[in-house]
């Protein structure tokens, strides 16, 4: 991206003026390295974003953004109803929810190496994964109802978890609102058996150890010391999001004609928020959310098996469980005025500041644990919110590394059997179910995580907690 058709606010936030049909100025947080690599459609997706009904403040985009499907990647937006606000697809995504979870076990680094190849083999027998992968829990439409307005408490009433663990997901592990009569029955179908699955693409399930502590006190509080073994958990709503968001895109490209909305790109579709159409969409995605929280919730429960058949001794509690891809009802301080608004989050992670009454009791006076994964084989990072990320970017952050590359670039350069043996060497393990998603995965097709992770806590969206280094990946 050229620098010179931004404005320099400071050394890690830039704007794009408003012009034309724009509403707001865009705000693009990076550094000048992390932006000049950013392909120029990022501009142009932050800047169409900013013309639309409603926006509050800025259409703004993360260090790790780059190219999506009408918002970027990393785009957050946040819409006004009284101001005829809109609710986008575009601005949640195809995989509702995509997110990541994090878990204690009690264990060291020591204490796991010993075993870790036959631990990291169990885990790949016992959590399905890969494209179309299937699990033993059989739904039907009537059945998958409960969960999809139940979420993760479905779960934990089925005996998936543990009550405690609910107070460690967003919104208690179920966000209100969803309506199964919205979801289409082709949706319904195809989540048939994948409740409780990895799926494929970005989505893994790692085995980590705490590398570095940088902030002994919050890292106290979010019951992590050096050389602890965690396991992240990364995974969405799998087929039945998707279908959501297929469904949808039909559903308000005709309600944008319908209500005279303007659409600079045709999967920035939308709906004014207070329209059927609207409505409509949040209720099923809503459902999509739900699906995904009860989806992370019984591999939770799958990888606890696991983990105490080889630790008697092991105590896996959840951190915290956040979520990527969605549209959160939201109190937010707009020009000194407390509103309520639709906050659209693609590629992007809530992260609350200290005080915050939706955050566990636990964290709350230090803030909301931020879990950004980096890609295959390199760090993931513990961070936490801060009260500066919440007025900057209605308290949310960065996801991920970020790709640099497409998919299809991926497989033209990397092999998955060298990829593999490199990584052992490092003494990280490695199983996928096709060779095909390694390749893609590759590591060197994402953007440098700690880059990412410096420029967001320079910004003041997060603070530093601590860094994980991979022992073991299970790819889809």
């Amino acid at each position: 991206m050229e620098l010179k058709k931004l404005v320099k606010i400071s050394d890690y936030e830039w704007e794009i003026p408003p012009k034309g049909e724009m509403r707001v100025p865009g705000r693009i947080i990076a550094s000048r390295e992390l932006i000049e690599e950013m392909d120029e459609k990022v501009y142009e997706q932050v800047s169409n974003v900013a013309c639309l009904p409603g926006i509050v403040k800025a259409s703004l985009a993360m260090p790790d953004a780059h190219w999506g499907y009408g918002f970027p990647i990393g785009g957050v937006a946040a819409f006004d109803p009284e101001e005829g606000g809109i609710i986008s697809v575009g601005g949640v995504g195809y995989d509702i929810s995509c997110g990541v979870r994090t878990l204690r076990t009690g264990l060291t680094r020591e204490e796991v190496l010993p075993k870790l190849e036959d631990l990291i083999e169990e885990l790949f027998a016992t959590v399905p994964s890969g494209v179309g992968s299937e699990g033993e829990i059989r739904l039907s439409p009537q059945k998958l109802d409960e969960v999809l307005v139940g979420g993760a408490r479905w779960a934990v009433e089925k005996g998936y978890g543990e009550p405690e663990d609910l107070e460690y997901i967003g919104e208690r592990g179920c966000l209100p609102g969803a309506d199964p009569s919205c979801v289409s029955l082709e949706a319904k179908k195809r989540q048939h058996r994948q409740v409780g699955t990895l799926g494929s693409g970005n989505h893994y399930l790692e085995v980590q150890y705490v590398a570095e502590i940088y902030d002994r006190r919050i890292a106290e509080a979010f019951g992590l010391e050096e050389d602890d073994v965690v396991i992240t958990i990364h995974c969405g709503s799998r087929a039945l999001g998707h279908q959501i968001a297929t469904d949808y895109l039909q559903v308000l490209a005709r309600a944008a004609r319908k209500y005279g909305i303007p659409i600079r790109e045709k999967e920035l579709v939308c709906a004014p928020i207070r329209s059927p159409e609207g409505e409509k969409y949040f209720k099923a995605m809503a459902c999509g959310v739900n699906c995904a929280l009860a989806n992370r919730q019984v591999i939770t429960h799958l990888v606890r098996q696991v983990v105490h058949d080889f630790f008697k001794t092991a105590r896996v509690t959840l951190l915290y469980d956040v979520s990527h891809n969605t549209c959160k009802v939201e109190w937010h301080e707009v020009n000194g005025k407390r509103k309520k608004l639709y906050v659209h989050r693609k590629g992007a992670t809530r992260a609350w500041g200290p005080g915050r009454p939706e955050l566990p009791e636990r964290y709350r006076p230090v803030g909301q644990p931020v879990i950004i994964g980096g890609s295959m084989g390199t760090a993931s990072y513990i961070l936490c919110g801060t009260a500066e990320g919440e007025e900057k970017a209605f308290g949310s952050a960065c996801h991920g590394a970020g790709r640099t590359m497409s998919r299809h670039q991926a497989l033209k350069l990397f092999r998955a059997d060298r990829l593999v043996e490199e990584l052992r060497k490092r003494g990280i393990i490695v199983r996928g179910k096709s060779k095909r998603g390694l390749a893609e995965e590759a590591p060197e097709a994402y953007k440098d995580v700690t880059r990412v992770i410096e420029a967001t806590c320079r910004a003041g969206l997060t603070r530093k907690v601590a860094k994980l280094r991979p022992l073991g990946c299970i790819k889809g």
